[in-house]
């Protein structure tokens, strides 16, 4: 099982790669419960695509590193997506990373599992999560896990941020572990057989 973070981090150390890596240590090791191997986790840092990422809207086709990430995210088994917040919403980095692999691969998000989080200086612009990145997941297909992850920088070694970051994890954990496992379906079954996501979701989660 296959775990990608994605990250928008600009700065060296990165409170917004901090965080994705905080995301993976519990997802990873919970996805494949009570397996004792761990889901491969491979981080993608944004920072490093940059220039590809914009001559693929000059030249129509993204470089190797580039086709490298996005080969990364489309065959993952759930992504966790982080970003700094600029002007109140996502950076123009990591909207450019996706709207670029939305090009390439329009389906490359369709039904996979993602966990939104997000870093800023004040909780003040914590509604990005709902007003931004919930509404861009969900219009590229995705899966969207159903708590999101803020922290801003009062956050970091206070109560609560541990917790969040549990129960985030556990969703996407849940849905990556619940859809390794389903059966698929197919003909009249897809119509019959399709259960509401809230629904999924209560049922992966562990009982008590």
């Amino acid at each position: 099982m296959r775990l990608v973070v994605v990250s928008a981090g600009l700065s060296v150390p990165s409170s917004t790669r901090l965080l994705g890596d905080r995301l993976a240590a519990v997802a990873a090791p919970a996805a494949t419960a009570p397996e004792p191997q761990p889901a491969d986790v491979e981080v993608v840092e944004l920072r490093d695509l940059a220039v590809e990422i914009a001559h693929t809207f000059t030249n129509g086709f993204p470089g190797r590193a580039l086709a490298g990430a996005f080969d990364a995210v489309a065959g993952a088994d759930g992504l966790i997506v982080v970003t700094p917040v600029f002007s109140a919403s996502y950076s123009g980095l990591f909207k450019s990373f996706f709207d670029a692999l939305s090009v390439t691969d329009p389906e490359a998000l369709a039904g996979k599992p993602v966990l939104i989080a997000a870093t800023g200086g004040t909780a003040r612009h914590s509604l990005v999560l709902d007003h931004a990145l919930r509404p861009l997941f969900s219009h590229l297909k995705a899966v969207v896990v159903p708590t999101g992850v803020y922290a801003a920088s009062e956050d970091w070694g206070a109560e609560g941020l541990n917790g969040r970051v549990e129960r985030a994890a556990g969703e996407l954990a849940a849905l990556m572990a619940g859809l390794s496992t389903a059966r698929p379906l197919t003909g009249r079954d897809s119509f019959e057989e399709v259960t509401p996501f809230e629904e999924r979701l209560a049922a992966l989660r562990p009982a008590g």
